[in-house]
């Protein structure tokens, strides 16, 4: 999905029987491993608050993901596999992201660096943000 129009809108809150947007999520990733590290569902046209993420070498599946805290702020130059050119924007070292897992359980888990780079960029495009 490229357009911008499409693309700036909020995406839902994630339900269980989105479970199949989440395996397609991780299809795309593996699929787009050469040039890609993070998707969030309106990447693939699905308005959903739903993304998958490297997480140092394995893919990552999140429902529902909401940063609860951050710290280490830097300014971030990034490109994204929906638009073209680079952007410079506002990131964190480090996060704690609360999320749903696979079978909808809620979790808490802090990420750091790279890592915790992809998730702001993807939840960013949860909440209609383009970078």
């Amino acid at each position: 999905m490229k357009d911008p129009l499409f693309l700036a809108r909020k995406s839902l809150p994630a339900e269980p029987e989105d479970v199949e947007i989440g395996q397609d999520l991780l299809d795309t990733l593996e699929a787009n491993r050469a040039g890609c590290v993070g998707m969030a569902a309106n990447m693939i046209g699905k308005l959903k608050r739903i993304i998958v993420f490297d997480n140092e070498g394995k893919a990552m599946l999140m429902f529902n993901p909401e940063i609860i805290k951050c710290s280490g702020v830097y300014e971030a130059e990034e490109d994204c596999l929906s638009l073209s050119g680079t952007r410079k924007t506002k990131r964190y070292k480090s996060i704690k992201v609360k999320y749903q897992n696979e079978a909808f359980q809620t979790r808490l888990k802090t990420f750091e660096g790279w890592t915790a780079q992809i998730i702001q960029h993807e939840i960013d495009h949860c909440n209609g943000i383009l970078i």
